[in-house]
């Protein structure tokens, strides 16, 4: 089901707007300095994935209201109080990570790090004012592999009300699925796999659909939201069908937006784009991956009604969020090299573990989510700007994600078009890239690599900002 509730953003008529809802979500409270939190509860479903069988012990959030398929998406407003508390109804731990949200730490999500376990049966209130507008995402921090590849991935939309109102919108949480026969889950990971790129997943999916099928107004100018939720896959998005531009990624707006032709996005990073509908009722634009020698079909979009005759020309860059820049002449350069690692079994974890240590970060793999972590890849001063010196010294790609923090590309050997500021790189093999940010939120932040398999074999540390 593509989400809990449906809204349009129209520029039309009163007859118009309730013909085409596309855009979707669950609506912070606006205007209230304390408000109710929203109930996400987690728990456990039979749901439709497949063709051929109904698999059981799906992972979502629901509601008040029973759940029945992928996890809502969740709108706040930019700047306004947002409350959600967490009931745990699965039978293991499990936390919320606001994946790009620049959060107090203790509400990041990460256990034995900034909160205690949730466990079974118990609940967790989490508290907090959005700075910036955008799209974002939420998943656990615990047993992560298991928990998001069977489902805890949902999708945030954090509203600007000064940002241009478009004729549609539509918000995609793209992820996979490893199921067999009768749609029965595979097993989450295979080692060999693990150790180069991940393992993909058996069944690809947009808001828990194959292929779904969407309509907007013709001539139309459409907001499409797209969120990498995956635990491995890399996507290679083009529009055919439709001009297209893209107005912001992780969250944050380009400079000028600029034409889609092919872009790369890996698990943990999001893509907003404008597509200008065919003037033809019923012509079909295709939103697809074309990463590979088979692309294949995300989701498409059908022309609906008379042609609005919106000009693709008249959009514009939407309004910056306020993230700081490094001040790049008093910063303190830090390297981090990204490589394999064959070193030592990690510790035991109540969030799990695979087995294997196959990365590091600086020569350290993680040990895994225990009482004891590793030390701080660094320990940063509140306020100072540093520039991260990254390399990939191994010939995979990694989508590394920092928490809490957003940095700006300031270089790289591998990229000509360096992205607006970001909370996730898509570090490419034997790429080389400098990374500025402002350390200006306390606290102990992860980074790592947003491969699930990568992640929790090592490639994981933190910085601590005090």
């Amino acid at each position: 089901m593509p989400v809990i509730s449906r809204r349009t953003l129209l520029k039309g008529s009163a007859a118009a707007a309730a013909s085409f809802s596309l855009g979707a979500g669950l609506a912070a409270r606006s205007g209230a300095a304390a408000p109710s939190p929203l109930s996400l509860k987690a728990q456990l479903i039979d749901a439709k994935l497949a063709t051929d069988g109904i698999t059981p012990k799906v992972m979502t959030y629901g509601t008040d209201q029973a759940a029945t398929g992928m996890p809502p998406v969740i709108r706040m407003r930019k700047g306004e109080p947002f409350a959600a508390r967490l009931v745990n109804a699965l039978d293991e731990p499990t936390t919320i990570h606001w994946h790009g949200l620049r959060i107090v730490n203790a509400m990041d999500g990460v256990p034995e790090m900034t909160q205690p376990y949730v466990y079974p049966g118990d609940s967790f209130d989490y508290a907090f004012t959005p700075p910036d507008a955008g799209i974002f995402w939420y998943h656990p921090h615990c047993n992560t592999l298991t928990q998001m590849g069977h489902g805890l991935t949902g999708v945030i939309v954090v509203e600007n009300p000064s940002d241009p109102v478009f004729d549609a919108e539509i918000v995609l949480n793209l992820r996979d699925w490893r199921l067999g026969n009768g749609g029965a889950f595979l097993a989450p990971f295979k080692p060999r796999d693990a150790a180069r790129g991940g393992t993909y997943g058996t069944i690809r999916t947009a808001n828990w659909q194959q292929e779904p099928a969407y309509d907007a107004p013709s001539g139309g100018l459409v907001r499409v939201r797209l969120a990498a939720t995956d635990v491995t896959r890399i996507y290679t998005l083009g529009a055919d069908g439709a001009a297209a531009v893209v107005i912001a990624l992780d969250g944050n707006p380009v400079e000028t937006p600029f034409h889609l032709d092919r872009l790369d996005f890996g698990p943990g990073q999001r893509v907003e784009l404008i597509l200008r509908m065919p003037d033809t009722e019923g012509t079909v634009v295709r939103l697809g991956n074309f990463r590979g020698s088979h692309p294949w079909t995300i989701a498409t979009v059908r022309a609906t009604g008379a042609s609005l005759k919106r000009d693709i020309g008249d959009v514009k860059p939407l309004a910056a969020n306020p993230i700081a820049e490094a001040d790049l002449s008093t910063a303190e350069r830090i390297p981090l090299d990204f490589t394999a690692t064959a070193e030592h079994a990690p510790a035991p974890s109540i969030c799990g573990t695979l087995g294997y240590t196959l990365w590091a970060i600086n020569k350290v793999p993680w040990p895994g989510d225990t009482l004891d972590p590793v030390a701080p890849l660094s320990e940063l001063k509140l306020g100072r700007s540093y520039v991260l010196q990254v390399r990939n010294r191994t010939p995979h790609a990694h989508p590394i994600h920092l928490h809490g923090l957003s940095f700006r590309i300031l270089s790289s050997n591998k990229r000509t078009m360096l992205p607006p500021p970001t909370d996730t790189i898509l570090l490419l093999p034997d790429e080389q890239a400098e990374l500025g940010f402002v350390a200006d939120n306390l606290g102990d932040w992860l980074l790592h690599c947003h491969i699930i398999e990568h992640q929790k074999t090592g490639m994981s540390g933190y910085f601590r900002i005090a």
